[in-house]
């Protein structure tokens, strides 16, 4: 049975129809007679200028062929192709690079439906800052998959009150589930949740990399909730700030604290009286714990709640929720979400 995105659309279908118009003709062509089983799988596409393209499955890597379909080997692989590389970034930007400029300057750009593409070139500098990436070489495109649910098994210990949750941290290496996790923790408490007495919460959501809500336009592509606002593309200190004076929210969301001033922005939150839950990387709580930027927060100990993932059973793998002032475990090792 094919894998299904959210909107219930297969995911294959969800890689034809979202994905390949913004590919050149003939790459696009060579990908769509790809089985379905296979582009159902897909995750990530690499493109990368004079090298072959890369689908990537899991921990599988299979290159397209020039040919059509799946190539036995780099050797026979479709090479992409100067022009087209130009034609690729021209189709993502709708021929209008001036729009994208300021994505386009911190490495990505959001596709229609949430979709998130890496870019890496050459960087022209102003003043010691990027100020435009030239001469694309690359893209990684991410194929969004939400996953409506991941927070069921967390959500009953992050639930304060009925309208408060736990200041929470949701820490894992990359790649294993913590910005889907967060997402859905969003969507949950920006719907409610009336079984375990959560009321609907304004929620305010910083979306630094356009990762959580993955705006297009302004408009969240993926499901954060029936009263979330989002913040996108603003960096998360100030934007925490401006979401607590500007839209008086009960949940602030972000994505990977690790900065001074990131924690000087988490502590003025919490103490604002609004929840807040945020990711960060890492192996585990006493890893973070021990990083000087963020340490004073758990001196503190200001967050309530410890959210940690793993890949141990695949991407996703729920290690355990920790009560860090007790040093309690509130739930260990979990199936990992469905994918």
């Amino acid at each position: 049975m094919l894998q299904e995105g959210r909107r219930g659309k297969a995911m294959d279908r969800v890689v034809v129809d979202e994905i390949l118009p913004y590919l050149p003709v003939r790459l696009r062509s060579a990908i769509e007679v790809i089985p379905a089983e296979l582009l159902a799988r897909i995750h990530e596409i690499r493109l990368r200028r004079g090298r072959p393209v890369m689908l990537v499955a899991g921990d599988e890597e299979v290159f397209v062929s020039s040919r059509g379909g799946v190539a036995s080997g780099p050797e026979e692989g479709y090479v992409l192709g100067d022009q087209e590389a130009l034609v690729t970034i021209q189709l993502m930007v709708g021929s209008s690079l001036y729009t994208y400029e300021d994505e386009i300057r911190q490495g990505y750009v959001t596709l229609r439906g949430g979709h998130r593409v890496g870019i890496v070139g050459r960087a022209v500098l102003e003043n010691g800052a990027v100020k435009v990436i030239k001469d694309i070489s690359g893209f990684c495109i991410r194929i969004s998959r939400e996953v409506l649910g991941a927070a069921d098994a967390v959500m009953p210990h992050l639930v304060k009150s009925h309208n408060r949750l736990f200041h929470t941290l949701i820490i894992s290496p990359p790649r294993c589930g913590k910005t889907t996790l967060l997402r859905d923790v969003a969507r949950q408490a920006g719907d409610g949740v009336p079984f375990l007495g959560l009321a609907g919460l304004r929620v305010g959501i910083v979306d630094e990399r356009s990762e959580i809500a993955a705006c297009h336009g302004g408009m969240p592509q993926n499901t954060v909730g029936l009263r979330t606002d989002v913040l996108d593309a603003c960096p998360k200190a100030a934007g925490m700030i401006m979401l607590v004076r500007s839209m008086s929210p009960d949940l602030v969301v972000t994505d990977e604290i690790g900065r001074e001033e990131d924690a000087v922005a988490v502590r003025e939150v919490m103490n604002a009286g609004v929840s807040i839950v945020a990711t960060a990387h890492g192996e585990s709580l006493e890893d973070v714990a021990r990083r000087p930027a963020l340490r004073c927060l758990f001196e503190a100990q200001m967050f309530e709640r410890v959210v940690t993932l793993s890949s141990a059973d695949g991407p996703g793998t729920l290690e355990g929720v920790v009560e860090p002032k007790t040093g309690k475990t509130l739930v260990a090792r979990a199936p990992r979400m469905s994918r």
